[in-house]
C-alpha cells in the first residue's frame, strides 16, 4: 500500500533534538531546511546533517542553498536521502538533469513557490521533464486558492507533490491531505508535533498513513490467571533487555495507537505509559508475539534510563555468574573508536595515536598504505596467524584516518546496510 507521508520541518535551534524526536515520535521522513544557506555556504550544515542521519532512522530532506551540483553531492554524501532544491532551477533548469542523471530522480525535490510562480503548472511540466522526483509546492498562509493550486498541479503534471502547511491543528492537517491528495505533507511551522495523532486523525477519515496496526487481536493471546500478558521490553539496537512489565486489553490497544509503550500496573490497578512523569519514554519499533501466544517481546528506543532507580536497565543484580566471552564486533570497533577519539582530544606523551595526529594526514594513508599491503603479503603465507595481526594493524590506522575525516561507523555500517 503506498502511504500518504507527513514530513515535519526541524528547528534550526535545535535540530538534532528534534529529528530524535521526530525518529521516535512517527514523522516518515524529516526535512533540514536552512534558508541562510541561500546567502552563506551549505558546508556550515554538512557536519549537523551528518550527526542527524548518523541517530535517525527516518529519512532526512536537506533544503536550502544548492546552487551547483557539487553542493547536492555533498548533502546526499553527508547522509541525506533527498535534496530539495528552488532558485538553482530558475536559474538554469539544466541542474535538474544533471542531477537526476547522476544520482537519480528520486533523490532530487524541486520547490515552486506559488506566491511568485505565475505558471506553476508549466513549470512543473518542465521539471518533470528535466528530471525531477517530487514538487515541495509552498506557501499556503500567503495564496488565497492554494488548495486549487496544488490540486491542479497534482492531477496535470504528474508528479508526486508535498504540500505545506503552518497549521498545528491535525483536522486541518488531514484535511489538507485529503482535499489535496498530495502524496505527502510537510509542517513548516516548527513545533513538536505529535505525528501519531495526526495520523490518527488522518486514518479515520480514510487516508492511508503508516501507523501500527497488530497482525493479531488482543483477544488472541493467551493471557495469564490476571488476564494479562507479559511484555519483555529490549532496546532496538542494542538488544540490551531493558525491563518487563504487563498489559491488558486497553494498555495493549493504546499501545498500538500512540506509539508509547503503555503498560497495566498490577499495583496501582491502572494503566500508565512509560515516561509520562519522568519523561523516560519507550517509543515502540517492534512489537513480537512468542510461539505460545502468551509473552510479547518490545523493541523500543529508549529515552533515558529504564529503570526508576536510573539504572539504564532494571536487570543489574547478578544472582551467579560464570565468565564467558560475550565479545560483540561491532562494540569492539566502537570502543576502540572511541578511545582513538579520546586520545585526539586528550593527547598523552609518548603515544603513537597521538603521532600520527601530529604528523597529519599524509602519514597516517602512508601508514594505511603500508599496513594494506602488509595484509597482502600475509595472505600468501599459508598460515592464518599472521593475517589476522596485519588485519588488526590495519583496522587500527584505518580508524584513525575516520576519525581524523570525522567518519564513524555509524555512518560505514548504514552505507553498507543500505547496499543490502
Amino acid at each position: 500500500m503506498e502511504y500518504k507521508k507527513i514530513i515535519p520541518c526541524l528547528s534550526l535551534d535545535n535540530p538534532i533534538e528534534e529529528a530524535l524526536f521526530y525518529n521516535d515520535a512517527g514523522a516518515d521522513e524529516i526535512a533540514f531546511f536552512d534558508s541562510s544557506c541561500a546567502r552563506e555556504d551549505i558546508d556550515k550544515n554538512i557536519a549537523t546533517i551528518k550527526e542527524i542521519t548518523g541517530q535517525v532512522d527516518v529519512p532526512l530532506v536537506a533544503c536550502g542553498g544548492v546552487r551547483r551540483l557539487e553542493d547536492i553531492k555533498k548533502l546526499l554524501y553527508a547522509g541525506a536521502s533527498k535534496v530539495c532544491m528552488k532558485s538553482a532551477p530558475l536559474e538554469d533548469i539544466n541542474i535538474v538533469k544533471e542531477a537526476s542523471d547522476r544520482f537519480g530522480a528520486e533523490r532530487i525535490i524541486v520547490t515552486i513557490d506559488l506566491s511568485e510562480c505565475e505558471n506553476p503548472v508549466e513549470y512543473g511540466k518542465e521539471l518533470k521533464k528535466a528530471g525531477a522526483g517530487e514538487l515541495l509546492l509552498i506557501h499556503n498562509n500567503k495564496v488565497d486558492n492554494y488548495i486549487e493550486l496544488v490540486k491542479k498541479i497534482r492531477n496535470d503534471v504528474g508528479l508526486p507533490v508535498i504540500a505545506s502547511t503552518y497549521s498545528t491543528d491535525p483536522t486541518e492537517i488531514s484535511d489538507m491531505l485529503k482535499t489535496t491528495n498530495a502524496e505527502t505533507i510537510s509542517l513548516y511551522n516548527l513545533k513538536q508535533h505529535d505525528v501519531m495523532e495526526i495520523k490518527q486523525e488522518c486514518k479515520a477519515v480514510g487516508i492511508p498513513v503508516n501507523l501500527f496496526d497488530s497482525s493479531l487481536s488482543f483477544d488472541a493471546f493467551k493471557l495469564n490467571s490476571d488476564g494479562l500478558i507479559p511484555v519483555i521490553v529490549q532496546h532496538y539496537k542494542t538488544s540490551e533487555v531493558l525491563m518487563l512489565a504487563y498489559m491488558n486489553k486497553e494498555a495493549f490497544e493504546k499501545t498500538i495507537k500512540t506509539g508509547r509503550m503503555t503498560y497495566y500496573s498490577r499495583s496501582r490497578k491502572t494503566l500508565w505509559t512509560k515516561g509520562e512523569t519522568s519523561g523516560h519514554y519507550q517509543f515502540v519499533k517492534a512489537l513480537t508475539i512468542d510461539c505460545d501466544n502468551d509473552t510479547i517481546l518490545a523493541k523500543v528506543s529508549q529515552i533515558g534510563p529504564a529503570c526508576h532507580t536510573g539504572s539504564p536497565t532494571c536487570f543489574f543484580t547478578d544472582l551467579v555468574r560464570k565468565e564467558y566471552n560475550d565479545t560483540n564486533p561491532l562494540k569492539v570497533f566502537k570502543e576502540e573508536y572511541d578511545i582513538i577519539v579520546n586520545r585526539r582530544d586528550n593527547p598523552k606523551e609518548g603515544s603513537y595515536t597521538n603521532y600520527l595526529f601530529d604528523k597529519g594526514i599524509d602519514k597516517m594513508l602512508k601508514k594505511l598504505g603500508e599496513e594494506a599491503t602488509e595484509i597482502v603479503i600475509a595472505a600468501k603465507n599459508p598460515d592464518a596467524e599472521e593475517i589476522k595481526y596485519e588485519i588488526a594493524d590495519f583496522m587500527y590506522h584505518l580508524m584513525v584516518v575516520m576519525v581524523e575525516r570525522g567518519v564513524s561507523w555509524d555512518e560505514v555500517i548504514k552505507e553498507l546496510a543500505d547496499r543490502r
